[in-house]
């Protein structure tokens, strides 16, 4: 073989072994700011899971600056969210089929849309910081107004409420809040 060829050869496997170490270094580095968290929750017979990492607030003005208004937001940071029901459901009165979707968002002053898509996507964001989110793919579109917090939530959360017969999905960050009704 000859000897350009080895070199060749040696710099290209050393490239892709010092990109795939970097990118390992970068994804942990990141998960120090924004750590995954999984929730579960129950609802009657019917179970819920999101996968999502929570960013800080760190004195900064969330929604309107870092998280533009009326822009797909992935709704968290890193990996794009995801939300699995082992069941078919409601949201908002609309059926939505069991599986795993994608969560995306377009916070509003008022009001926030809420999109659940079929695609999976690795990261929430392009290199470009654009987001992944191919609407060609998406399964259900909610709008749901804003509920303002009277105290500022510093680490973005979702969680789950029971009321009655409806699972209350709710997204929050900063002074603002989201309830999504889910029906089993």
């Amino acid at each position: 073989m000859p000897k350009l060829l080895k070199r060749a050869i040696i710099i290209t496997i050393g490239l892709v072994i010092i990109g795939f170490v970097g990118m390992y270094f970068m994804k942990q580095n990141t998960k120090k700011h924004s750590p995954e968290e999984t929730i579960t929750h129950t609802a009657k017979d019917a179970t819920f899971t999101v996968f999502y990492n929570r960013p800080y607030k760190k004195n900064r003005e969330i929604f309107g600056n870092l998280v533009p208004y009326n822009e797909v937001w992935r709704t968290g940071a890193n990996e794009a969210t995801t939300f699995t029901t082992d069941k078919d459901i409601l949201i908002d009165g609309t059926p939505l089929k069991a599986g795993t979707y994608t969560l995306w968002t377009i916070p509003n002053l008022r009001s926030w849309k809420v999109i659940f898509n079929k695609k999976k996507y690795s990261w929430g964001v392009h290199m470009d910081g654009t987001p992944q989110r191919d609407p060609s793919f998406d399964a259900l579109i909610v709008e749901v107004p804003v509920i303002p917090l009277l105290n500022s939530k510093e680490q973005f959360s979702i969680y789950f409420e029971n009321a009655n017969d409806f699972a209350i999905f709710y997204m929050a960050w900063d002074r603002t809040a989201v309830a999504v009704p889910i029906k089993v």
